[in-house]
C-alpha cells in the first residue's frame, strides 16, 4: 500500500460498497468520501458508457454471482490496460479481462 501513489482510479459501485462496509465505523462513511475530496480517488469509470460490456460481464459470471462493481473494475482494466485491482475479493482470480487475460491485482490472495 505505500507504495501506491495518488490518484486511485475507481466507480461509484465500489465508493457504495465500501460506504456500506465501513457504515458502522465511527466516521467510515465520512472518510471514504474525504479522499475523493483530497483527489486520492478519482472516478473516471462511466456505467453509462459501457452498459454491453458490464451485461455481458455479469452473464458471463452469473454463477459466482457479481456485484456491480466487481464488473465495473473488470472493465476499467480493459479500458486501463497498466492497472492493477487492490481488493480483498478472491473472485477476481477467476474473473477475466478482454475475455481471457488474468487481472493484476493487489491482494493478500495474489502473491506479488
Amino acid at each position: 500500500m505505500g507504495s501506491l501513489r495518488p490518484p486511485l482510479l475507481t466507480c461509484e459501485a465500489v465508493l457504495s460498497e465500501a460506504c456500506f462496509l465501513v457504515r458502522d465505523l465511527a466516521g467510515g462513511n465520512r472518510v471514504v468520501l474525504e479522499l475523493l475530496q483530497r483527489k486520492v480517488l478519482q472516478i473516471p469509470f462511466s456505467l453509462a458508457q459501457s452498459t454491453g460490456e458490464i451485461a455481458w460481464l455479469l452473464n458471463k459470471y452469473a454463477d459466482i454471482p457479481m456485484s456491480l462493481a466487481d464488473p465495473c473494475l473488470v472493465r476499467m482494466t480493459e479500458l486501463y490496460p497498466d492497472s492493477h485491482v487492490l481488493t480483498l475479493d478472491n473472485d477476481f482470480n477467476i474473473y477475466r479481462k478482454n475475455k481471457q487475460d488474468r487481472i493484476p491485482l493487489l491482494s493478500p490472495f495474489d502473491p506479488l
